[in-house]
C-alpha cells in the first residue's frame, strides 16, 4: 500500500526511442505551446516551447525550489522526464532539414541551471522527488561560485543532460575513475545568456574530462542550436577556430573556481585535452546506459531520487495525482525530507 515510499526514495522516467538500443513507450507529446498566461500553483511561470517551472519559496533563500511542468501542466522531473535526445517530431524553432541527419542524430536536450555571468549555484536536486532546481548548500550557508579573474560567475550558461548519470559505483575506462553521482554537465557557448530552468536543444561539440575529488566529472561544451552562430559549429574545432581562447579560459576556470574555497586546484584527464565531439557521444551514450539502469533498479543508486510520470516500466514510475502532492509538500518543507515522506504517505492514504 505504501506505495509512494519507493517513489521518493528512487524515480523513473519516460518512455521513447532514439536508436542507442533501448525503445521506451512514448509518453505525451511535447511539441506543443504552452497555453498563454497559465498558471499553476502560487508561484510566478516562465513559458518555454515545450516545458513550464513554477517557483516555490524565495530565490537565494534555502527553500527555493524551481519545479517543472510539460505543456499539458503536469509536474515532471528534468532529471528523468525530459528527453535525452531532441524528439523528431518537435519543432522548437529547430532547423529540421532532414537531409543533415548527422547534425540532427546530434541534437539534444540541455536544462539550464547556471545563466552565464551570475555566480548563484543552482543544480537539480538528485536527491529529492521530482528533482527540482536548488541553490547548493554548503556548510549550512547558500553556495555562490568566486569570480575567476578576468570574469564574472559562470563563463558559460551551465546546465546538465538529462537521462544520463554519472555511475559513482563504476569506474571510466578511459580516466580510471568513478563518477560524480550526476547527470552529465553541458557548457554552452552561445551569444545569448539563457535562463534557469530554460529546456533548450543544444549540438554536442566536444568535452572535457575533470577529475574533481578522485571522481570522473565530464564537461560538455555544446552550443545552443538556435544560436546565430550554431550553423558554423560542428565539433570541437570549430570552438577553437571561431572563439579563439574560450576553451582554455574554459579550462582555467575549471582549475581555480575552488581555490578561493581553500581547496587544491582541480585536476583533468588526457591532460586536460578536449576530446571531440564522437568521444563525447560516446561518454554521453555511456552515462545515459548508467540512467537506464538507475531508473529501471538494475544498480545502487544510493539517496537519488528517481520518482517520475513518464518512465511506465520503471519501479519509480509514480501518477500525475502522486506527483502534485509531492511538490504540494516537499515545497512546504524542502529540508525536511523524512517528515515530508510521512506526509506523502499521510495525504495519499498509502
Amino acid at each position: 500500500m505504501r506505495a509512494l515510499l519507493p517513489l521518493l526514495r528512487a524515480g523513473s522516467g519516460w518512455g521513447w526511442g532514439w536508436g542507442w538500443g533501448w525503445g521506451w513507450r512514448a509518453g505525451p507529446p511535447a511539441a506543443a505551446r504552452a497555453p498563454r498566461g497559465a498558471r499553476a500553483g502560487p508561484g510566478p511561470h516562465r513559458a518555454m516551447a515545450s516545458y513550464r517551472t513554477e517557483e516555490r519559496g524565495q530565490p537565494r533563500s534555502p527553500g527555493y525550489r524551481l519545479f517543472f511542468q510539460n505543456v499539458a501542466g503536469h509536474y515532471i522531473s528534468p532529471f528523468h522526464d525530459i528527453p535525452l535526445k531532441v524528439d523528431s517530431t518537435e519543432e522548437n524553432g529547430i532547423p529540421t532539414k532532414r537531409a543533415r541527419s548527422d547534425e540532427y542524430e546530434n541534437l539534444f536536450n540541455m536544462v539550464v541551471e547556471v545563466p552565464r555571468w551570475t555566480n548563484a549555484k543552482m543544480e537539480i536536486a538528485t536527491k529529492e522527488p521530482l528533482n527540482p532546481i536548488k541553490q547548493d548548500i554548503k556548510d549550512g550557508k547558500l553556495r555562490y561560485v568566486a569570480n575567476i579573474f578576468p570574469h564574472k560567475g559562470y563563463i558559460w550558461n551551465y546546465g546538465a543532460l538529462p537521462q544520463t548519470w554519472e555511475d559513482p559505483h563504476r569506474k571510466d575506462k578511459s580516466t580510471d575513475c568513478c563518477g560524480d553521482n550526476d547527470p552529465i554537465d553541458v557548457c554552452e557557448i552561445g551569444s545569448k545568456v539563457l535562463s534557469c530552468g530554460e529546456v533548450i536543444p543544444v549540438k554536442i561539440l566536444g568535452i572535457l574530462a575533470l577529475i574533481d575529488q578522485g571522481e570522473t566529472d565530464w564537461k560538455i561544451i555544446a552550443i545552443n542550436v538556435n544560436d546565430p552562430e550554431a550553423s558554423k559549429f560542428h565539433d570541437i574545432d570549430d570552438v577553437k577556430k571561431y572563439k579563439p581562447g574560450y576553451l582554455e579560459a574554459t579550462l582555467n576556470w575549471f582549475r581555480f573556481y575552488k581555490v578561493p574555497e581553500g581547496k587544491p586546484e582541480n585536476q583533468f584527464a588526457f591532460n586536460g585535452e578536449f576530446k571531440n565531439k564522437a568521444f563525447a557521444l560516446d561518454v554521453i551514450k555511456s552515462t545515459h546506459e548508467c540512467w537506464k539502469a538507475l531508473l529501471m533498479k538494475k544498480c545502487d543508486g544510493g539517496a537519488i531520487k528517481c520518482t517520475n510520470v513518464h518512465i511506465c516500466d520503471s519501479p519509480f514510475h509514480c501518477t500525475q495525482e502522486e506527483a502534485r502532492s509531492i511538490v504540494e509538500l516537499v515545497s512546504s518543507s524542502p529540508n525536511q525530507e523524512s517528515n515530508t515522506e510521512d506526509q506523502v504517505w499521510h495525504f495519499l492514504g498509502k
